[in-house]
């Protein structure tokens, strides 16, 4: 595979409405107990990984998580990774949403999905593609294509810029798992993305980095190294 940069997508950990089976949106909930402990895990797991960059939706929740398991570092705020708008759905029980008509839309054909008095979930996709693909690129020129970077942001955000990443429609994005605290990794090489590693939540991640590339005398490229993007072999 071509040696490009590894995007870390965090999720933030459990809040106190994932707890109560609410949907938060951009409100300001905080994490409970587990999620702080959460927080604390995944930062264990991240403590040996050098990260280049570190960016976060600027909600609470995100950079709280971040507080914990990094607080060494000063994450940049990005208003792409934001939660999805919901509008007139946030803070309402899910339970409560699952009887409204735009529920099984936004369950089976969530590109059509515009929520009351909020942000249509394809344009949440979209932005949210768009700002890990800018910093992406803007790492890979800064630091290298042997840096890793993280990105902090929420389930519905992080699961579409998966589904990007595989090449599937945001219609099938619902498919996808990422729990609070996972760790989802992506590479975005010159000709298609690859899915590296998806809803990690207790893996080692110093196997994400990648290893410094090989390079004979005068600085060109070791022989046989391989042209292509595809993993061969």
């Amino acid at each position: 595979m071509v040696s490009v940069a590894t995007l870390l997508l965090l999720r933030h950990g459990r809040t106190t409405a994932n707890a109560d089976g609410g949907l938060a949106g951009r409100q300001p909930v905080e994490l409970d107990e587990t999620g702080r402990a959460q927080a604390g895990a995944v930062g264990e797991r991240l403590r040996p990984v050098p990260l280049a960059a570190v960016v976060t939706s600027p909600l609470i929740r995100c950079r709280q998580t971040l507080e914990l398991a990094l607080p060494e570092v000063d994450p940049v705020p990005e208003e792409g990774l934001v939660e999805c708008g919901y509008g007139t759905w946030e803070g309402q029980p899910l339970k409560k949403l699952a009887k409204e008509p735009l529920w099984p839309v936004v369950q089976q054909h969530p590109s059509a999905a515009v929520f009351p008095e909020g942000e249509p979930m394809a344009a949440m996709a979209a932005r949210a593609v768009a700002a890990v693909r800018s910093w992406d690129a803007q790492v890979t020129a800064e630091h290298g294509p042997e840096a890793v970077w993280l990105a902090c942001s929420h389930g519905d955000v992080i699961k579409a810029i998966v589904a990007d990443a595989l090449g599937v429609h945001l219609d099938l994005f619902q498919r996808i798992v990422v729990d609070p605290a996972s760790v989802t990794a992506i590479r975005y090489t010159p000709l298609r993305p690859f899915l590296v590693r998806l809803n990690d939540t207790g893996g080692d991640l110093t196997g994400l980095v990648p290893p410094p590339r090989k390079r004979r005398r005068g600085g060109a490229r070791a022989a046989g190294a391989a042209d292509s993007d595809a993993a061969v072999g």
